[in-house]
C-alpha cells in the first residue's frame, strides 16, 4: 500500500461551493449570474395588492471557463462514442469517466455503493458542476490505481486522479502474459495489444508507486515526481474548470515560458544527460521523450520483422493502433490502419514494449508529469528488444540514469520504498531526502522524511530567481571534530559527503579488547559512501581509522581556485572539470595525475598516478585481511562492495571480528567508498592502507609511506 499526503489548498472553497460550482477550484473568470423567476400575485379588487416577491439571483462561479473546457465538450468522441450502440448507453466499464452521472455513481453520490459503477448510464451529461461538487467527492481522499495500489491522503486531486489514471498497468500486462503461457518470443493468439487508455497523468506522476508503465523485473524506476512546493497537485498546475495550464505562474522559474508549447523546451539543471542519444543536451524533456519513443518504435519494427516475421506499423488515431505492415514499407499506408488489419502476431516481449510505447504517447503532458519515469520505460523496452535482435538499434549515446543527486530511481533514494511505513528515518534523511538538508541547516536537527525522487532545487537553493544557496558554516564530522572549508558551498557539500563513522566510533566499538581477540557482538563499521570531505581534511577530522602513534596528512591544499568541492566538480553533474586540470597536470585523465615523488606501493613504477598506487595497496590489503583471517582461524573472508554488510564468510555476514581485523577492514572499505580518494587526498589514503596492512601482520618493507 502506498501512502501520499497532499495538502488541499482549496478545501474551504470546495465546502462552500459543493453543489453549485463546476470542477474542483479555479480562477475568477466566467462567473455567471442567473436570474431566478419573478413571482407576482394579483389581489382581488376588494383587497390591497400583494407585494412582488423577487428571489435572489444564483451565481455560478467559473461557468464560462467550464463551458469552454474539454470536460464540457458534449460533441467530442469521449462523450459521443456510444451514440451508435443499441441501446445507446455508456457501459459500466466506461461510465465512471465518460458521463457525469457515472462518476457520481462511482463515488456513491447517488446513494449507491462507492467504488463501483452499478449500471449503464445514458450519455446525456458531460462533466458538470455536480459531477465533482457533492458530499461524496468532498470526502474523496484516495484512489485505487489499475495496478491495485491505493494512493491515499490525496485531497482534492483524488477527483482528477479517479479518471486520469489509465485503465491498465504492469500488473495487467503480466497477468495477460502469464495466462498465455508462452515464452518471451513465442506468438500466441491469446495475446493482444494492451492499451493504458488516454491522459493517464496520475500514472505518470506517481511513477513506480502506481506501476502504470510496464516496469521490467530487476529495473529501478523513478517514483512520485515532486515539483516545487505549491505546484505538486493537478489543480496546482491546471485551472480545474478550463483545464488550462497556469502558464503565467510557470514563468516565475521557467524563464521565457509564455505558452503551453514553450513548456516543451523546459530543461532544468537536474536533467543534464542525453536521454535519447541525439547529442542535444539543450532540448526540452518533451523532445528527449519524442526521440526515445522514435527509437523504441524502430526497435519494435525490427523485432516484429526479424523475430516474429510480420511487419508492424502504428497509427495513434485508429483503434487498435498497431497494424500489420502489409506492404513492408515501415509506414502506415492506405488501407492498413483498419480494425480488420489489426496486428495479429503478439509475443510477450512485443506486448510489453508496445504497452510502454503507448504509455509514452497517450499522456501528452508526460514530460511535465514525470518525464524521467517515461524515459526509463522507453529505455528498458528498447534494451529488452535489442537483446534478441541480430542488429540492435543503436542506443550507445543514450542515458537512462541521471547524475547522482538527481538519480531518483536509484538505491540512495529508493532504499526505503518497501518499508512500512515508507519513510526515510531521521538518521538518513539529511542526505537521502530532498527536504532533509535544508531542515538541518535551518534548525540543526533531522526528522524522518517521505522518500523523494532525488534532490530538488530547494535542497541546495534558497531562492529560485537568484539561485543563491543555503548558507552553511563550519561542519561537524562524525568524529566530533569541526572544520571550515572557507567556502559556504564547500561546507554545504561536506554536510553530506563526510561519511558516518570515524576513528572515534571504531575505537569506541573496539573498547579495551586485545588486538587479536574475537569480540562477541563486534560488527563491521561502515564509513558509508563518498566521504570526500573526510578524505580532503584527512587527519584533521579522522574519517579513516588512524592508528595510535602514527601521523597523518591533514587537509590536501590544492592550488588556489581549485581547492573546494564545486571548484573541481560540476555542482549539478558532479563530474570533474577535467578540462581545467590539463594546464598543470599535462593530462585530462585524473587517474594518471601525480605530483608526489616515490614508489609508495613498491611495484617499481614511480611514474604511475596516485590512483594506481592506491589500487595496488588496496589489493595488497585485501590479501592481508584474508591471510589474517585464515591465520587466526576466523574463517573465509570475502568482500562484496555492492552487498551489505560487505564482508562475508560464504553466504553469511562475517562475524568473527577482532579489533585488528576491524580497523584494517574499515580502512579497506574507506579506500573503496571514496573512489576519488586519490585526488581528494591521496597521501592520506595511502597512509591508511599501509598502516592497515601492517596492523594485520602484512609485510610493508617494500612500501614508501608518505
Amino acid at each position: 500500500m502506498t501512502h501520499r499526503s497532499r495538502l488541499s489548498t482549496i478545501g474551504a472553497l470546495l465546502a462552500a461551493l459543493s453543489l453549485v460550482i463546476a470542477a474542483c477550484s479555479g480562477d475568477d473568470a466566467g462567473t455567471t449570474t442567473t436570474a431566478a423567476p419573478v413571482t407576482t400575485t394579483e389581489a382581488p379588487a376588494t383587497t390591497t395588492t400583494v407585494p412582488v416577491v423577487v428571489e435572489p439571483a444564483v451565481e455560478i462561479p467559473f461557468l464560462a471557463a467550464w463551458e469552454a473546457s474539454a470536460h464540457n465538450a458534449a460533441d467530442a468522441e469521449a462523450f459521443r462514442h456510444w451514440d451508435g450502440d443499441d441501446p445507446a448507453v455508456v457501459p459500466e466499464s466506461c461510465a465512471k469517466c465518460h458521463v457525469g452521472t457515472g462518476f457520481q455513481d462511482f463515488v456513491g453520490a447517488d446513494g449507491s455503493a462507492a467504488g463501483v459503477v452499478d449500471a449503464a448510464h445514458d450519455p446525456d451529461t458531460t462533466i458538470t458542476c455536480t459531477t465533482c461538487h457533492n458530499a461524496a467527492t468532498l470526502a474523496l481522499d484516495s484512489v485505487t490505481m489499475p495496478s491495485g495500489v491505493e494512493l491515499t491522503g490525496l485531497g482534492a486531486e483524488a477527483r482528477c486522479m479517479t479518471c486520469h489514471q489509465g485503465r491498465a498497468s504492469k500488473v495487467t500486462v503480466d497477468e495477460a502474459i502469464t495466462a498465455a503461457g508462452v515464452g518471451d518470443d513465442e506468438v500466441s493468439e491469446d495475446l493482444g495489444f494492451i492499451n493504458i487508455h488516454y491522459f493517464a497523468a496520475a500514472a505518470t506522476k506517481y511513477g513506480n508507486e502506481a506501476m502504470g508503465g510496464y516496469q521490467y523485473e530487476g529495473g529501478t524506476y523513478d517514483a512520485f515526481f515532486t515539483h516545487i512546493e505549491g505546484y505538486e497537485t493537478c489543480v496546482d498546475c491546471h485551472n480545474p474548470h478550463s483545464l488550462e495550464l497556469k502558464i503565467e505562474e510557470c514563468a516565475t522559474c521557467h524563464v521565457g515560458v509564455t505558452s503551453a508549447d514553450d513548456l516543451k523546451n523546459v530543461r532544468m539543471m537536474g536533467s543534464l544527460v542525453d536521454y535519447d542519444g541525439d547529442g542535444d543536451l539543450a532540448e526540452g524533456i518533451y523532445y528527449e521523450i519524442e526521440g526515445a519513443t522514435a527509437t523504441l518504435y524502430l526497435a519494435m519494427q525490427a523485432y516484429a520483422s526479424e523475430t516474429v516475421g510480420t511487419g508492424l506499423v502504428y497509427d495513434g488515431l485508429t483503434y487498435p493502433y498497431f497494424f500489420a505492415d502489409t506492404d513492408g514499407d515501415g509506414a502506415v499506408t492506405e488501407g492498413e490502419a483498419n480494425f480488420g488489419n489489426a496486428y495479429p502476431a503478439w509475443t510477450p516481449r512485443l506486448v510489453r514494449a508496445a504497452y510502454n510505447y503507448q504509455v509514452a504517447l497517450k499522456d501528452p503532458g508526460a514530460f511535465a508529469h514525470g518525464g524521467k519515469y517515461i524515459l526509463q520505460l522507453l529505455s528498458d523496452s528498447t534494451e529488452d528488444l535489442n537483446s534478441v535482435l541480430s542488429s540492435p538499434i543503436a542506443v550507445d549515446a543514450a542515458h537512462r540514469i541521471d547524475h547522482g543527486h538527481f538519480a531518483g530511481s536509484e538505491e540512495a533514494f529508493r532504499h526505503w520504498d518497501e518499508d512500512d511505513p515508507a519513510v526515510v528515518p531521521a538518521s538518513c534523511s539529511k542526505c537521502h531526502s530532498a527536504a532533509g538538508l535544508p531542515l538541518f541547516l535551518a534548525e540543526g536537527v533531522t526528522v524522518s522524511q517521505e522518500p523523494s525522487n532525488g534532490f530538488l532545487c530547494s535542497t541546495c537553493h534558497n531562492d529560485f530567481t537568484t539561485w543563491t544557496r543555503h548558507e552553511a558554516g563550519p561542519v561537524e564530522f562524525p568524529s566530533g571534530l569541526e572544520v571550515d572549508s572557507g567556502s559556504a558551498d564547500g561546507n554545504l557539500c561536506m554536510n553530506c559527503h563526510q561519511g558516518r563513522e570515524s576513528t572515534v566510533s571504531v575505537n569506541a566499538a573496539i573498547g579495551d579488547a586485545g588486538p587479536n581477540d574475537v569480540v562477541e557482538g563486534l560488527r563491521f563499521r561502515n564509513v558509508h559512501y563518498f566521504p570526500a570531505g573526510a578524505t580532503l581534511f584527512g587527519g584533521e577530522v579522522q574519517g579513516g581509522f588512524q592508528f595510535a602513534g602514527k601521523e597523518y596528512a591533514g587537509r590536501n591544499a590544492h592550488v588556489e581556485g581549485f581547492d573546494t568541492c564545486t571548484e573541481c566538480h560540476g555542482s549539478h553533474t558532479l563530474e570533474v572539470k577535467v578540462e581545467s586540470c590539463a594546464g598543470c597536470h599535462g593530462s585530462d585523465d585524473p587517474m594518471a595525475f601525480r605530483i608526489s615523488e616515490g614508489d609508495f606501493d613498491g611495484d617499481g613504477d614511480a611514474a604511475e598516478g596516485l590512483y594506481g598506487e592506491i589500487d595496488t595497496l588496496r589489493a595488497d590489503l585485501y590479501a592481508a585481511l584474508q591471510a589474517y583471517s585464515e591465520a587466526y582461524g576466523l574463517g573465509d573472508l570475502i568482500y562484496d562492495p555492492n552487498r551489505y554488510p560487505y564482508f562475508f564468510s560464504g553466504d553469511e555476514a562475517f562475524g568473527m571480528w577482532t579489533p585488528a581485523l576491524l580497523g584494517s577492514a574499515y580502512n579497506y572499505q574507506y579506500a573503496v567508498k571514496d573512489p576519488g580518494g586519490f585526488a581528494h587526498n591521496g597521501k592520506y589514503v595511502i597512509q591508511l592502507l599501509i598502516d592497515s596492512i601492517e596492523n594485520v601482520g602484512g609485510d610493508v618493507t617494500g612500501y614508501t609511506r608518505p
